[in-house]
């Protein structure tokens, strides 16, 4: 069983739904869930917030905190989650934001560096992960691990 299938037959276990908001993925992680028949059950769908524009004017990230922290941050990732959880109405969301190369580093933020954000109920968490392969390389570890984190924490729903 795919890791995809292995999240779809949890959300259903637990009659949740899923949202996802993506920026340097772009839409990769949207593209596996819905790879699964019947994903409309729990899936509600996405927002590509490649832009900072989208990121605060679509999905609600404060200005001040894409200014303050960059948009590749623990905070965005959070932000990003939380929106999308209500924008899209689902009960988890997931984020995630990062620099998938081979350009856009910074000082002290270098290509492949991601943050992944997970929203549920009242609670919001991220996750720092650094990548060391190409543009594509760091995205598609970068979806793996959200969809590996997902699946982990629905797990470890009672």
């Amino acid at each position: 069983m795919s890791l995809e299938e292995a999240i779809g037959d949890l959300l259903r276990q637990k009659g949740l739904t899923l949202g996802v908001v993506e920026s340097a993925t772009g839409g990769l992680i949207s593209h596996r869930i819905t790879n699964v028949p019947g994903s409309s059950d729990y899936y509600k769908g996405s927002v590509t917030a490649y832009s900072n524009d989208v990121k605060s004017g679509v999905v609600g990230v404060s200005e001040d905190t894409l200014i303050q922290y960059g948009a590749v941050s623990p905070q965005v990732a959070e932000e990003l989650a939380e929106g999308g959880k209500m924008l899209l109405g689902a009960d988890i969301c997931i984020a995630d934001t990062g620099i998938a190369g081979p350009g856009g580093a910074t000082a002290g933020k270098g290509v492949g560096l991601f943050y992944l954000g997970l929203s549920h109920g009242e609670r919001t968490y991220s996750r720092k992960h650094q990548f060391r392969g190409n543009r594509e390389q760091n995205k598609q570890s970068a979806a793996e691990a959200a969809l590996g984190w997902l699946k982990e924490y629905l797990v470890s729903l009672k």
